[in-house]
């Protein structure tokens, strides 16, 4: 690790050394630097955001397989995603954070318009994130948790699509292997003062495993009203409804025999999620100056209603609705050439309902067993002070977030176990430094602490707690951190001005302290959660994008990761309730590749005005990863690449209508792989494969109104 860190040092040593002029006819290749990114709670540009942050836009998925994350995000540093069956559910994990989820995802906020998706425990689901409705994400990578609730390891933010010049209507349909089929209208309407999209669709698939159907109809909407110049009012909704189906792991055995077959285990029981989910929220914020100083409020309101069955040992019906709540007041004033922005926000969200459990007779609800009334309720309050220490060179960030997490669970069947609640506090303050080494490049450092409460999943209870008479697991503790970065990011010296044009670089080396790491075990196939001793995790992220030559771009990603365990004493409990403990001091965290590489190389040509076309080509590399936190060595899963192609063009059929066709193969070297690791599964059922070489395309007609 120290040879990176000297590399590092060197590479400071000569861009800080290398004072660049630009011309004015040089600025037009700078336009990332005015890209504002919201995430992180500050509107700011990203050069001048004091930690690793990252956008993207639809113009670089447009081409690709919409259907889970992995398929959009691509060759973001640090980030690494995993699919459990090809489609929307997705692990996503950042600095290792994430990576305990064996379902849903953790450790990473999710929003939507800044709306959070992740529930107040922290849990998220995306069935309702469409891709076709989606406009841009912002990734914010590393300890967030100053900002949002339980975000040690970031948060995303996904945008909607609802920045159009003018009004238009639009159909876009994409097919492929294993009988995928997704059709979606979309609308929008550009009244000046008023914007108002709609889109609607369906997905089919039916999955590249046995069991492994899904169908998603999805409706997206958002209507935006400028009330006067300095104020706005917004309008979001969506509602979903779908099926998956779920096939479950595979030792190694089976998967070696057959690795597209599902766990007879889940097949007998017709593992699989229906969901029902609809959600509103309003948002309005105003801005106003006050003598030198520039003021803006914000405040936003939302309600979610879920409906979410699951079979798998028995047969789960959960009902659920919740309401939440933000708000933030931003102060930023100017003394002389320095400028101080401050700003104070706080967040309320609450959710309740009943989950009732029935015998499963093969996937269909049997005999009644119980009902449990589950509440969770999350309150926050944050500070941010950003101040400019040497105008244009050097800003120091302050945040602090105090997060009370209340989590509650009634028996109303039976009243045989105690009313339990649990609740968890906690204060994390974080410190960011910025330097600006010119106008394009800037080192930036953080430390912070991070407080990440569990989910209500992961209270579940099980015989090895200290107490099973509760209804909530009385021995598992929020995990705590201590997070370090540094980095550097921004544009290099031109080499010239036809090659290697506009290179964006970014490099970070962090590092992190995890006390009582929230880990996942499994008894008979149901999983459970305990608290490991310390987790140590090091590594390095670095990106590039450049335009190497006039119509060829590259985007590459880089991440190298060193997590172990310190100090872990393990418990396991065998098929007779046996407990044995276990010392894993010194092992690697599982189902985390120590290297990750991935690239994009797209050229594009324009015939005319009217007509282009693009070719796109992408490789990922994942390193062997462990299975279990015992690191055995004939169960790790081997390292693999994978390469994928895409090709379309770009038509202006009228004046006014448009069409864009593409077609692509995925895994075109036809590899089998380990896509994703279900860990720590005491049945060694830890291997669910990935998708070998399958094709997809679509077409997309669009009519503008002018």
């Amino acid at each position: 690790m120290r040879t990176y860190i000297k590399l590092l040092f060197l590479l400071f040593l000569f861009l800080s050394s290398s004072t660049v002029v630009y011309s004015q006819e040089d600025t037009s290749g700078f336009q990332t630097e005015e890209i504002m990114v919201t995430g992180t709670r500050l509107e700011q540009k990203i050069i001048d955001i004091p930690f690793s942050v990252q956008r993207v836009d639809q113009s670089k998925w447009i081409s690709s397989r919409k259907q889970g994350l992995n398929d959009v995000l691509t060759t973001v540093p640090g980030l690494f995603l995993q699919s459990r069956y090809g489609n929307h559910d997705v692990r996503v994990t950042i600095r290792g954070f994430g990576s305990r989820s064996n379902s849903g995802i953790r450790g990473v906020r999710i929003l939507l318009d800044g709306i959070p998706e992740s529930e107040p425990d922290g849990q998220t689901r995306i069935e309702a994130i469409d891709f076709s409705s989606i406009g841009k994400i912002e990734i914010v990578k590393g300890n967030s948790s100053s900002l949002y609730t339980n975000a040690p390891g970031g948060v995303i933010n996904f945008l909607t699509d609802k920045y159009f010049p003018l009004s238009f209507v639009q159909s876009s349909n994409e097919f492929g292997s294993y009988d995928l089929r997704k059709n979606d209208i979309k609308v929008g309407i550009n009244a000046g003062k008023t914007r108002f999209m709609l889109i609607g669709g369906y997905e089919n698939y039916k999955g590249y495993r046995q069991h492994s159907e899904e169908y998603q109809t999805r409706i997206n909407t958002i209507y935006e009203v400028d009330l006067n110049a300095r104020s706005k009012m917004s309008i979001f909704g969506y509602y979903v409804n779908g099926l998956i189906k779920l096939p479950g792991s595979l030792t190694l055995t089976k998967y070696l025999e057959n690795d597209t077959a599902a766990n007879s285990r889940d097949v007998g029981r017709d593992a699989k999620r229906i969901t029902y989910k609809g959600r509103i929220g309003i948002s309005y914020n105003a801005s106003f100056d006050i003598k030198n100083s520039e003021n803006r409020i914000e405040v936003t309101g939302y309600g979610t209603i879920k409906d979410f069955n699951r079979t798998a040992k028995t047969y789960r019906i959960f009902d659920r609705s919740g309401i939440g709540g933000s708000f933030r007041y931003i102060n930023k004033i100017k003394f002389g050439k320095r400028t101080n922005e401050f700003s104070l926000g706080g967040d309320l969200y609450y959710q309740t309902g009943p989950i009732a459990e029935y015998n499963n007779n093969g996937g269909e609800k049997g005999d009644f067993m119980n009902i449990t009334d589950e509440t969770i309720s999350n309150v926050g309050f944050y500070v941010i002070d950003q101040i400019t220490v040497i105008p244009n060179k050097l800003t120091f960030l302050a945040t602090g977030r105090f997060d009370k997490v209340n989590f509650e669970a009634l028996d109303l069947s039976t009243r045989l176990y105690k009313d339990t609640t649990r609740i968890f506090t906690g204060f994390t303050p974080k410190f960011a430094l910025n330097y600006k080494l010119n106008r394009s490049l800037a080192l930036y450092a953080s430390f912070g602490l991070s407080f990440d409460s569990p989910a209500f999943n992961e209270l579940d209870n099980n015989a090895s707690t200290n107490n099973p008479n509760v209804t909530i697991n009385p021995d598992l503790e929020p995990q705590k951190s201590t997070n370090i970065e540094a980095g550097i990011k921004g544009y290099l010296p031109m080499f010239s001005k036809d090659f290697l044009k506009y290179t964006f670089i970014e490099v970070t080396y962090f590092n992190c302290k995890i006390k009582d790491a929230i880990i996942p075990f499994s008894v008979e196939s149901d999983v459970f959660f305990r608290n490991a001793g310390t987790v140590k995790r090091q590594g390095v992220e670095a990106g590039i994008n450049s335009e190497i030559v006039k119509g060829l771009n590259l985007s590459a990603a880089y991440t190298y990761s060193d997590f172990k365990y310190d100090e872990y004493i393990a418990r396991t409990v065998d098929e007779n309730g046996v407990i044995t403990d276990i010392g894993y001091d010194g092992n690697l965290e599982p189902s985390i590749p120590k290297h990750l590489i991935s690239a994009d190389l797209t050229y594009k040509y324009n015939f005319s005005n009217n007509y282009g076309v693009f070719v796109k080509g992408n490789i990922q590399h994942v390193g062997e990863m462990f299975v279990e936190d015992a690191n055995y060595d004939s169960l790790m899963t081997k390292s693999y690449t994978l390469l994928n192609g895409q090709i379309g063009i770009d038509f202006n059929i009228a004046k006014n209508l448009k069409l864009f066709a593409y077609g692509g193969v995925n895994n075109i070297a036809d590899k089998k792989y380990v896509a994703f690791i279900n860990i720590n599964s005491n049945n060694s059922e830890y291997y669910e494969s990935g998708p070998r070489r399958n094709f997809f395309g679509g077409l997309t007609l669009g009519y503008m109104f002018k």
